[in-house]
C-alpha cells in the first residue's frame, strides 16, 4: 500500500504520521512523537538562543553541533520508521514536511542580532533537519504550508481521532492531511 510520512516540526521534537489511502479513506499506519533536539547536548533544543550571547567562532560552532545532533537523531528515526513499514509490505512513496516561510535568512551574525530571526532560524533548522533525514532516507520530500492546508480536510480527518484514540492532536492532523497530499489521496 503507497504510504506517505506527513511531519510537523517544533523546537527538538517532531509529530511523525504514516498514512495511506485517501482523504475519504484515510489509514493511520503510524504515529509517534520524534525527538530532534539530544537532550545531554547543551543548547540543542534552541541553538541560536543558546548562541546569541557567544562569539561568533563559538556560536557557528554550537549552532553546526546541534544541526549535526539532530540530523542524526532525525535520520535515526525516520530510518526506523521507514523500515518498519516496509516490513509491514508498505510502500513509503514520500514524506510531506510542513513549512512556515520561505524567506532567506541573513548570515549567523545579523540572526543573532534579532531575536525574531533567532525563532525563525531554529524553526527552520528543525523543519531543514526533518527535510535532509528524508532525502538520506531517500524518500521524495513535499514542502506542504502550513497555513495552504485546506480547512474542510482538517476537519474531516480530525474525526479519526474518535476510532484510533490518543494522541490525535493538531500535530497530527496537520502531518496526516499533508501525508495524504503528497501520497496523492487529498
Amino acid at each position: 500500500m503507497r504510504t506517505a510520512l506527513g511531519l510537523r516540526a517544533h523546537s527538538g521534537w517532531a509529530a511523525l504520521v504514516a498514512v495511506a489511502g485517501t482523504l475519504d479513506a484515510p489509514r493511520v499506519l503510524d504515529r509517534r512523537r520524534i525527538v530532534i533536539a539530544d537532550p545531554e547536548l547543551p543548547g540543542s533544543k534552541q541553538p541560536y538562543h543558546a548562541a546569541a550571547g557567544l562569539s561568533l567562532p563559538q556560536a557557528e560552532a554550537l549552532v553546526r553541533k546541534a544541526i549535526e545532533s539532530s540530523r542524526a537523531l532525525a535520520l535515526e528515526a525516520m530510518s526506523a520508521s521507514v523500515e518498519a513499514l516496509r516490513s509491514q509490505g508498505h510502500e513509503v512513496a514520500g514524506c510531506a514536511v510542513l513549512v512556515g516561510s520561505d524567506k532567506a535568512l541573513p548570515e549567523l551574525e545579523k540572526i543573532l542580532a534579532s531575536h525574531a530571526l533567532i525563532h525563525t532560524a531554529e524553526g527552520r533548522m528543525f523543519r531543514d533537519v526533518l527535510v535532509w533525514a528524508a532525502g538520506e532516507c531517500r524518500l521524495p520530500v513535499t514542502g506542504v504550508r502550513e497555513n495552504g492546508l485546506d480547512a474542510s480536510s482538517l476537519e474531516r480527518i480530525g474525526s479519526l481521532g474518535k476510532w484510533i484514540g490518543p494522541p490525535w492532536t493538531q500535530d497530527q492532523k496537520y502531518a496526516a492531511v499533508a501525508a495524504l497530499v503528497t501520497v496523492g489521496g487529498a
